[in-house]
């Protein structure tokens, strides 16, 4: 304030000050019961949404329980401190709660005054961690790749004649959607078949095996704008190749291992 208030200004600026931080403070300290009551009521509705049955209704008893022992302490307390006060046994206790109620108001009528925000409940704590800490989403890892030439083997060693999806994919120590990947990428249909021991299920017709495509071009095949080879060695000069290359013929399927030069045939029967 300024130096050049007489003491009845001064005295009336106060009273004002005290006057209007009287309003603030009795706001701000309504504010806090509210928000203290309705903390306390979510957290005996979430105990009490604990339950159900039986223990819903013992949990609700001792809510009421606990509801009238504290409204008998606070009433028993409550008309004491009245009764002190009003015997005039304690008049400390009035003028000690007056001053103090003074000194706060006339903090809280200064100008720009702003409350104090209210710490949150552990419970709001607890819920608002919850929301920040998403769980994260597990991606799915993809499925093992399993060759064809795995895949043929596998049908050729375990079909009767046809294979299903899962004796193969515990042959092949995979996952069915790997087999299943497999196939389609082979073009290989998957379709109900029947095995021995085993009902109808999704599987693999050995009929409908496709044939992979041969990794390099016949040599004598002679692609346009290229010289003719008039060699008759068709041997391949670069060496062995890696995969299998599949033909059907009237008597089963021919698999040639691309690796041997010598190409050495297995013939498998239908």
């Amino acid at each position: 304030m300024s130096r050049d208030l007489t003491t009845m200004q001064w005295v009336r600026l106060t009273a004002q000050r005290i006057c209007t931080g009287s309003g603030r403070l009795a706001a701000h300290l309504a504010g806090r019961a509210a928000q203290r009551a309705r903390q306390l009521w979510r957290a005996a509705a979430g105990w009490l949404g604990e339950s159900s049955g039986l223990g819903w209704v013992l949990r609700l008893a001792v809510l009421v329980g606990a509801v009238a022992v504290l409204r008998k302490v606070a009433v028993a307390v409550g008309g004491g401190v009245y009764a002190a006060v009003a015997d005039g046994r304690a008049p400390w206790l009035m003028w000690g709660t007056a001053g103090a109620w003074v000194v706060a108001a006339y903090r809280c009528g200064r100008d720009g005054w702003v409350p104090r925000p209210a710490p949150p409940a552990a419970a709001e704590q607890q819920d608002d961690g919850q929301e920040q800490e998403q769980p994260a989403v597990e991606k799915t890892p993809a499925p093992p790749f399993v060759s064809p030439v795995a895949l043929i083997a596998a049908v050729r060693d375990i079909g009767t004649p046809h294979a299903q999806l899962k004796p193969l994919a515990e042959h092949l120590s995979t996952t069915t959607d790997a087999v299943r990947a497999a196939a389609a990428g082979m073009g290989w249909p998957v379709k109900d078949v029947r095995m021995q021991g085993r009902s109808a299920s999704a599987g693999l017709r050995s009929d409908e095996c496709p044939s992979p495509a041969p990794a390099d071009p016949s040599p004598g095949v002679v692609g346009a704008g290229q010289p003719a080879d008039d060699n008759d060695d068709d041997s391949d000069e670069e060496g062995p190749r890696e995969g299998v290359e599949v033909r059907r013929t009237d008597g089963g399927l021919i698999i040639y291992d691309l690796a041997d030069r010598l190409r050495r045939r297995g013939v498998v029967g239908r």
